[in-house]
């Protein structure tokens, strides 16, 4: 989609027959000012970089989609999380960068958090919510966007971490969109994922047990009505009363992320 630039016309003016000039006369034509010319690059509308995760002891990819038509700048930042078994780069396939606007102008940064961490730490030496609070923020600015995102989306198991991520950075986060948050109404739901290491760890990070801490945050929810998991989705609904609350037909799928997208990035973009 290129930016297209209009020029103005000058129309002609209407002289008697006497003024009109003959045709041999020469006319300086009048100048147009068109203001300096830009040298610097057009952002890249996604960017992929690996860098080295100290938290997490080996190297991630950060995934950067930003809105076309927008100039080079600090643009504010929406963090997305993705779910068990995915990387950063799942959000390219779900749509992301072609729903991202100028009218609503923000960037979506995501990052790898593991295949079953639920964001969690999970061993000293796998520590996402530490790189999340200690390393992005630098890798942000690396990126030229702003180091505190206002908002995060989290899709399946991102949908725990970003209701966590909620909790821990509650003076800057603004709004939390979770697409089918794999969310657990008891630990023995919980212990059958095989992730956390402790039953401690997980009444400590289960978001349903936490549902104070959302209520400064403006928080949008959509689940499939043939997802597994509705039952814990709409415990969420019943208790934190969500902005927006979508449940419609979808199962817990690609399919249903990919349909849900756009509403989900408008209604975070609503909150810049």
């Amino acid at each position: 989609m290129a930016s297209a630039v209009g020029l103005g016309m000058f129309g002609a003016w209407a002289l008697r027959e006497d003024e009109k000039p003959a045709p041999s006369d020469a006319r300086t034509p009048i100048p147009v000012s068109v203001g300096p010319t830009s040298t610097a690059p057009p952002p890249k509308l996604v960017e992929v970089r690996t860098v080295r995760s100290r938290a997490r002891n080996r190297d991630v990819e950060v995934v950067a989609f930003r809105p076309d038509g927008v100039a080079p700048g600090v643009l504010p930042v929406c963090l997305a999380l993705h779910g068990r078994g995915a990387r950063a780069r799942v959000f390219a396939e779900l749509g992301v960068g072609d729903q991202l606007s100028a009218a609503a102008a923000f960037a979506v940064v995501a990052v790898d958090g593991g295949d079953a961490t639920y964001w969690q730490r999970t061993s000293p030496a796998d520590d996402p919510p530490a790189m999340l609070a200690d390393e992005l923020p630098g890798w942000l600015g690396e990126l030229g966007l702003n180091p505190r995102p206002f908002a995060v989306l989290g899709v399946s198991m991102g949908g725990y971490g970003a209701l966590n991520y909620v909790r821990d950075h509650r003076h800057d986060v603004r709004a939390a969109a979770v697409l089918s948050p794999a969310l657990f109404t008891s630990w023995t739901d919980a212990r059958a994922r095989n992730v956390f290491t402790s039953r401690a760890q997980w009444e400590q990070t289960e978001p349903l047990r936490h549902i104070d801490a959302l209520a400064d945050v403006k928080l949008g929810v959509w689940c499939g009505t043939a997802d597994p998991l509705l039952p814990s989705a709409n415990r969420l609904i019943d208790t934190a009363r969500p902005a927006v609350a979508r449940t419609g037909p979808g199962g817990h799928d690609a399919d249903f992320w990919v349909t849900t997208m756009p509403e989900a990035l408008s209604f975070i973009g609503s909150h810049i």
